[in-house]
């Protein structure tokens, strides 16, 4: 009997073991919207400009503040000028968790746009020991126009997670947008729940108290569109993700 149960229980632990591995993961990815699916570009608004279908992307050799793409399908990327019409999503977003992977070239800038207003900044930053929110990860400066000049530092990443120029990055933001009661007065702000650059953890809890850049003049909402910069320098990106995120907990 002893045998009996013994051989019961490994057969139990190894049943259970199996159900998680198969439906652990899978619950993990459920929601998601894959914004790169159609090749024509359909979760995006029109125009969306010189963007083209690529399989990867690598420094130019001969000008390590270029990119190069390899034909094929899998990864955009902003065309040979490096500059392009951003994209942003048809659809308008509220709570939202974000996927993003990209890769730029030295020197080179683009951002993820919460809301379109709430800027992630993507920027070269590899091997930079001072950081501001005008970094790799950073919760982008206040700014003025004509001409441009910065109004505070933003937000700094806590840790310098960028890596060299030309390889894939990987961002996640989980984001919540802010709060507003009957009569439109805002009651909480827009806040960064989770930023994590690389696997590592470079924003919690972090609130917008306004949009930023030169945004931070407009008026908040309750909702608004992903937005990709494309007009700052060369970028590419792939696998594009986004879905609500859970409802916070009471």
């Amino acid at each position: 009997m002893r045998g009996s149960s013994t051989r019961l229980a490994l057969l139990v632990s190894l049943s259970l073991t199996l159900l998680t591995a198969a439906t652990g993961p899978a619950a993990e990815e459920e929601g998601w919207i894959d914004l790169m699916a159609s090749p024509t570009l359909d979760a995006w608004k029109s125009p969306t400009g010189g963007w083209t279908h690529i399989a990867d992307v690598r420094l130019d050799p001969a000008n390590p503040r270029k990119l190069l793409a390899e034909p094929g399908k899998g990864a955009i990327y902003n065309g040979p000028t490096g500059r392009t019409n951003n994209l942003i999503t048809k659809e308008k977003f509220a709570d939202v968790e974000v996927h993003v992977e990209f890769a730029i070239p030295k020197g080179s800038n683009s951002g993820v746009k919460l809301d379109a207003v709430y800027e992630i900044q993507i920027l070269d930053s590899f091997g930079k020991t001072k950081l501001t929110g005008n970094d790799c990860g950073g919760i982008y400066p206040r700014a003025q126009t004509m001409p441009y000049r910065y109004l505070d530092e933003g937000q700094a990443p806590r840790t310098n997670a960028s890596r060299k120029p030309g390889e894939w990055q990987t961002l996640d933001i989980s984001f919540r947008a802010p709060r507003f009661d009957e009569s439109g007065k805002k009651t909480q702000n827009a806040k960064f729940v989770k930023v994590v650059l690389n696997g590592q953890v470079i924003h919690e809890n972090a609130e917008a108290k306004t949009p930023t850049g030169s945004n931070w003049v407009k008026a908040e909402t309750p909702t608004g569109p992903l937005l990709l910069q494309a007009d700052h320098g060369p970028v590419a990106f792939r696998n594009v993700r986004i879905r609500p995120l859970p409802a916070e907990p009471r």
